[in-house]
Parts: structure tokens; sequence; C-alpha cells
């Protein structure tokens, strides 16, 4: 099984507003933000507010609440950013590619013949993120 949640996770301190995010949706069971280290523009990420590791020890209603969320992202992510698809990937355990143990969902919208960018390789500029949040916003809004 898995290790205790830890509640001094950089997600965690996120969701208390300790550290600063870009944004694109809140609700009282989620919060979405920029992912800093995209593999594609308007690459976003879906933040339980209920703090578990992962989906192996999340509780079903708080998975249900954000894949709810997650598919809302998807929506505006492929209308905001144009996209031909979208990729939903969501890691458990650092032998699967976790490396925030705080349950979260990637949301990637894909372009045909563009490939997607390695997974936390590089972070983006925070002007590109707070364009490419605001273009979230606007298409969630619509």
């Amino acid at each position: 099984m898995t290790a205790e949640y830890d509640p001094e996770n950089i997600f965690a301190k996120i969701l208390r507003g300790d550290i600063p995010s870009h944004k694109v949706y809140e609700d009282d069971d989620c919060v979405v933000i920029m992912d800093v280290m995209p593999q594609a523009d308007g690459h976003c990420l879906v933040l339980p507010k209920a703090g578990s590791r992962n989906l192996l020890d999340a509780d079903p209603d708080v998975l249900g609440k954000a894949i709810a969320v997650t598919q809302k992202m998807a929506q505006g992510v492929m209308r905001a950013f144009d996209a031909d698809g979208v990729v939903i990937r969501q890691f458990n355990e650092a032998a699967s590619g976790q490396t925030v143990f705080h349950l979260h969902i990637h949301v990637i919208p894909c372009k045909e013949g563009v490939p997607l960018r390695k997974h936390a390789a590089t972070t983006e500029d925070p002007d590109i993120l707070a364009a490419n949040a605001k273009k979230l916003i606007t298409a969630l809004e619509a």
C-alpha cells in the first residue's frame, strides 16, 4: 500500500495559498492550476482539495468529483487551444512516474503531428502560463 499523505507537499501548499499558482478553476471540491512544467500549451492539473497521495488511497467520492472536473477541463482545453485531442494522465507512486504525492490529474491538449514535451522536464515562463491560464478561463466561461 502507499505511504501516509504528507500535508506539506507542494500541491497542499498551493491549495492553502502558501505558494502562488496560475489558477483557472475552483469549486467546493477541486482547484485547477496550470502545470508549471507543461507537456503542451494548456496543460493543467486537477487538484482535489481533500488530501490523499493518489488514486490508491483517495475516497471514491473525491474521485468522482475530480473526474467530473477533469471532463470540464478537457472540454475547455480542446476549445481554448484548438486541440485535436486530449490526454488525461494520473500517476500512482514513484514507480509510475508520480513526483508530487497529492492526487492530481493531468489534462493535456494535443495537436495532430505535434509531440508532447517530456513530463516534468522544463519550467515554463510565468508570462506564458498566465496567458494560457487566461485563454482557458475564457474558454470555460464561453
